[in-house]
């Protein structure tokens, strides 16, 4: 057995202890805790290379933790999956959550620091958030540790984060499509300051540049990641492209499975059938999105994945662990179902 030297703190990390025992971290947190869904076969081999390591457990002060979990809303179906993720790991662990909703504005964020230092909460998950330095800064005054998901813009090297690979999720969606055949491709991108947006958008159009394919202006509106943008971006282009005189695309690439949702309804209302005159592809692979009609190709984002993730690194964090990564990104991939066909004119 070959042993991995300790980093540069002098400390052991759980993916040192994985690494050495051909496991993965969440075994080796699995075993820490507890947990009766471990063989006793590896069980032992974790032990042991612990025992070799000389890895001290640290004592747990996560049973009976308070966790802020905010997201700028709480009512849409990508946020329930990210709550479903993260209550799963804290009951678990025996400790509790508080949901707040900062709904993208700075007031907000503002009150919720306050509300936070008030109940003297043991650690924080910031969902598509975007802190200012001044409110980092609070909170390591606060010695509140806490994990960012997903986001909005680019943030210290040193503060943990968890995502997703939206650029390649974009560019596996609209190579789809590209292979289908279609020249005439949409993109109804997201929020324009929000960092996954920004990499799903560039995915997007670094894959119709290497086809050498054009996105005609307007093409790519920026609009919000839920279904009534969806619906309001897809009309807007469609009218335009009446207006102009032009053909409209034969397929269109969603930043978010709500603003696909969102789209269908426009086309339907324009009188296009999916996926006979447009193709439609989607991202995150919501629960929903195998229940459309027809069911909607998408890239999976694997949120509940994202969610546990980030809980057990900030409840790692809070025990006194070293964050075995700061910044994870885990793969997305593309799900073909029965909303997207070559175009008509390749039948």
């Amino acid at each position: 057995m070959t042993t991995e030297n300790p980093d540069a703190s002098g400390r052991i990390t759980l993916s040192m202890i994985a690494s050495e025992a051909g496991v993965s971290v969440s075994t080796v947190s699995k075993v820490l805790n507890g947990r009766s869904d471990v063989s006793t076969d590896t069980k032992e081999r974790v032990e042991a290379v612990m025992d070799q390591l000389g890895y001290q457990r640290r004592p747990t002060r996560r049973r009976g933790a308070v966790i802020d979990l905010v997201l700028n809303e709480l009512d849409s179906l990508w946020s329930v999956e990210i709550i479903r993720g993260v209550d799963e790991v804290l009951q678990e662990a025996g400790a509790s959550m508080v949901l707040s909703a900062v709904h993208g504005r700075s007031a907000d964020t503002r009150e919720w620091i306050d509300q936070l230092a008030a109940r003297r909460s043991n650690g924080a998950i910031l969902v598509v958030s975007d802190l200012t330095p001044q409110q980092r800064k609070r909170l390591t005054a606060l010695d509140v540790p806490f994990v960012l998901l997903d986001p909005v813009g680019s943030v210290d090297a040193l503060v943990p984060t968890v995502g997703a690979t939206n650029w390649a999720g974009a560019v596996s969606a609209t190579q789809h499509l590209i292979e289908l055949g279609h020249t005439r491709i949409a993109h109804l991108a997201g929020p324009r300051q929000v960092l996954c947006s920004r990499a799903r958008a560039d995915g997007f159009r670094a894959t119709m540049e290497a086809a050498e394919l054009r996105v005609p202006d307007g093409w790519a509106p920026h609009g919000e990641f839920n279904d009534t943008s969806g619906r309001k971006e897809m009309t807007r282009l469609l009218a335009a492209v009446q207006a102009a005189g032009e053909q409209p695309p034969t397929a269109v690439f969603a930043a978010s499975d709500l603003q696909a949702l969102g789209a269908f309804e426009a086309l339907r209302e324009h009188g296009h059938a999916i996926p006979n005159d447009v193709s439609i592809v989607g991202f995150d692979d919501l629960p929903v999105a195998r229940w459309t009609h027809p069911p909607l190709t998408t890239v999976r984002q694997p949120l509940l994945e994202m969610a546990t993730m980030a809980a057990n690194t900030l409840l790692r964090i809070i025990d006194g662990e070293p964050a075995d990564q700061l910044r994870l990104e885990l793969a997305t991939q593309l799900i073909v179902r029965g909303s997207t066909a070559a175009p008509a004119s390749a039948r």
